[in-house]
């Protein structure tokens, strides 16, 4: 692997620019749609680009967890299910830090199931994660919001996934573990769209709602969706492809600094002093994760 610590860099603030903008069409688009029907068209646009790669590039693989294929697509698919949902009902730059929490839970799950040592510097990067995620959701020992709630299963989704990501690259074609991500992200939301037909529960909307027909204007935003998420995704894998995976993966926070941004210029509110440092500690949690291997 070719080390370009500059290069990784540069792709890696692209990529954390993408996935912000990525996030505010999500937001944009939420005011004519349910987040459900929103995570339909983010994955339905990937199952075509996939496909098209896979057609003009064969698969070379020796398979053979097709169970766990499934469980690392139904995990992503719950998380981005709720990160969505956050994005629509929270400021911007919130919604992002929480699913930032996965790098937290996939540390903790892959000491758990695939035995990775965590070390020191692991264990203390956890540990300020969660004061951290104390701060973010402002924990007073009685009860959290929906949306806090929701947005710690985003992490804890994110990290699932992530973490059976490392075993299945073993076994198969990257597009494919992509692939089985978008498709059931793509297939699931029509079922609950669909099962939303006969039975509504304002509790659990965020599982629950009727497919819209989208406005002329929202099939633009649909587009910009697709095509950014995607990019992201390119020069993601392209950052981590040339540089150390601890100095992409505390680059890549700077997607929490371009989300507060954009969501104030959409009409968030600033993070207040709470927030701000629940942010800046789970930042801290991040990188400490990130390079306990360098």
């Amino acid at each position: 692997m070719t080390n370009d610590v500059s290069a990784g860099i540069k792709y890696m603030l692209f990529a954390s620019l993408l996935f912000a903008c990525m996030g505010a069409f999500a937001k944009e688009l939420s005011s004519s749609m349910s987040s459900i029907e929103v995570v339909f068209f983010r994955n339905i646009f990937g199952v075509f680009l996939i496909l098209i790669a896979i057609y003009r590039k064969p698969i070379v693989q020796k398979g053979g967890k097709p169970w766990l294929l499934v469980f690392r697509g139904m995990a992503g698919f719950t998380a981005l299910l709720f990160f969505f949902y956050n994005i629509a009902n929270i400021p911007l730059g919130e919604a992002m830090t929480f699913s930032k929490t996965s790098t937290i839970f996939s540390a903790i799950f892959a000491y758990i199931f695939i035995k990775e040592k965590l070390g020191l510097k692991g264990w203390i990067g956890v540990f300020i994660g969660f004061i951290g995620i104390l701060f973010i959701t402002k924990f007073d020992g009685t009860s959290l919001d929906k949306s806090d709630w929701l947005g710690i299963l985003t992490g804890v989704g994110a990290g699932l996934a992530y973490t059976s990501i490392r075993e299945l690259r073993t076994y198969y074609d990257g597009r494919v573990i992509v692939l089985s991500f978008m498709l059931i992200g793509s297939i699931g939301p029509l079922f609950l769209m669909g099962i939303s037909e006969f039975y509504t529960n304002e509790k659990f909307d965020f599982i629950f709602a009727t497919f819209v027909m989208p406005q002329a204007n929202d099939w633009l935003f649909i587009i910009l969706l697709g095509i950014v998420a995607t990019f992201a995704q390119i020069y993601m894998t392209k950052a981590y492809s040339v540089a150390k995976a601890g100095i992409i993966g505390t680059i890549s926070y700077a997607n929490i600094a371009f989300s507060i941004a954009i969501g104030v210029f959409l009409g968030d509110k600033l993070p207040d002093i709470w927030i701000i440092f629940g942010i800046i500690l789970i930042v801290i949690s991040g990188i400490l994760v990130s390079m306990k291997k360098d």
